[in-house]
C-alpha cells in the first residue's frame, strides 16, 4: 500500500482510531470495533469490501499513541517513517477490514477489524489481547471503495467462486462471503485452529462450507468437487499453504492462472517485519 506523501490524488490516507469495544468471537479470534478520534469521524474512510486490507499502525508497551511522522512530511512519509528509531517507531501490520458501519444520520461510524491469537503471537496478537475502550491507533486505509488493497475480483466469464482460507484469513474470506451475489454457487474451505473458532457466516449465495481443524487443507480441497464451469478462486493464509494450493488448482485441477488469486498473509517462523525487510 502505498505511503501517504506519495498519494496525494490516490485512493489511500492515514485516520486515527480509537477502540470503542472488543470482544472475542472464539478461541482464536477477537474482535476490536474503530471510531474516530479527534476530528476524524471516518466519513472519508471507503471500504471496498470483500478482502479489502489496510496497514495498521499500533503503539509500542508505554505509549499512548502510535509514532509516526506528520502524513504532509515533506521528505516522504515512508522514508521518514523507517528513519524513526525501532523502539519508538509505530508497530505496522496489515489487516482486513471486516465491516464497515455509516451511521445513516450522518454520525462517526464505525469499522471491525478481526485479530487471530496465537500464544506465540507477535506485537500486534498481544495488543489485540488486551485492547481496551479508549486505546489509539492509526490507520492507513481506504479514502475510495475502489482501490488496489481490494483483490477479490473475479474476472470476467465467472460462474462459480471457490475460497480456502486459514484463520487469518477467515474475516476476508467471511467479508467475501457477504459480497457474493445471491445464488452463486459457492466451494469455501476455512481451517481453523479450534471447532470453537468457527464462526456464523451471512451470505446471500449457494456456498458449501467445509470446516477444517487439521493442520492442512490440501487433501480436503483435493477431495472437494469444484462448482461450476469457471470458478475463480481465491485463496489466503499461510504462504507455504497458499503456494500448495494454487498448485494443486493450476496443475491438478487445470484451472487457469488467470482465475486464482493467491495471497500470503503469513509465513511459518517469519515475522511480518522480517518478510517485509526481505521484500
Amino acid at each position: 500500500m502505498p505511503a501517504p506523501a506519495e498519494t496525494a490524488t490516490a485512493p489511500f490516507r492515514l485516520f486515527d482510531l480509537r477502540v470503542i469495544r472488543a470482544r472475542r468471537l472464539g478461541p482464536s479470534l477477537t474482535r476490536v470495533t474503530f471510531g474516530g478520534f479527534g476530528d476524524e469521524d471516518l466519513s472519508s474512510f471507503a471500504a471496498g469490501g470483500r478482502d479489502q486490507s489496510l496497514s495498521l499502525f499500533l503503539p509500542h508497551p508505554g505509549q499512548a499513541a502510535p509514532v509516526l511522522p506528520p502524513a504532509d512530511h515533506a521528505a516522504g512519509w515512508w522514508n521518514a517513517y523507517r528513519a524513526l528509531p525501532d523502539a519508538e517507531r509505530a508497530i505496522m501490520r496489515s489487516y482486513t477490514v471486516r465491516a464497515q458501519r455509516r451511521d445513516p444520520a450522518g454520525g462517526p461510524g464505525e469499522i471491525d477489524i478481526d485479530f487471530a491469537l496465537h500464544d506465540d503471537g507477535g506485537p500486534a496478537c498481544r495488543w489485540a489481547g488486551s485492547a481496551r475502550p479508549g486505546d489509539r491507533v492509526v490507520v492507513l486505509g481506504p479514502a475510495v471503495a475502489d482501490n488496489t488493497a481490494v483483490r477479490f475480483r473475479p474476472p470476467g466469464g465467472t460462474d462459480s467462486v471457490v475460497i480456502c482460507a486459514d484463520e487469518t484469513a477467515l474475516p476476508a474470506a467471511a467479508a467475501i462471503l457477504e459480497w457474493l451475489p445471491p445464488g452463486t454457487p459457492a466451494r469455501v474451505f476455512l481451517s481453523v485452529p479450534h471447532d470453537e473458532d468457527r464462526l456464523p457466516l451471512p451470505t446471500e449465495a449457494a456456498a458449501e462450507v467445509t470446516w477444517l481443524t487439521g493442520p492442512s487443507a490440501l487433501d480436503s480441497v483435493r477431495a472437494g468437487a469444484l462448482p461450476g464451469v469457471s470458478p475463480y478462486v481465491w485463496i489466503a493464509g499461510e504462504a507455504g499453504q497458499v503456494r500448495s494450493l494454487r498448485r494443486h488448482f493450476v496443475e491438478e485441477r487445470g484451472v487457469d492462472r488467470g482465475r486464482v488469486t493467491f495471497v500470503g498473509y503469513w509465513r511459518r517462523g517469519r515475522t511480518e517485519d522480517e518478510l517485509r525487510a526481505a521484500s
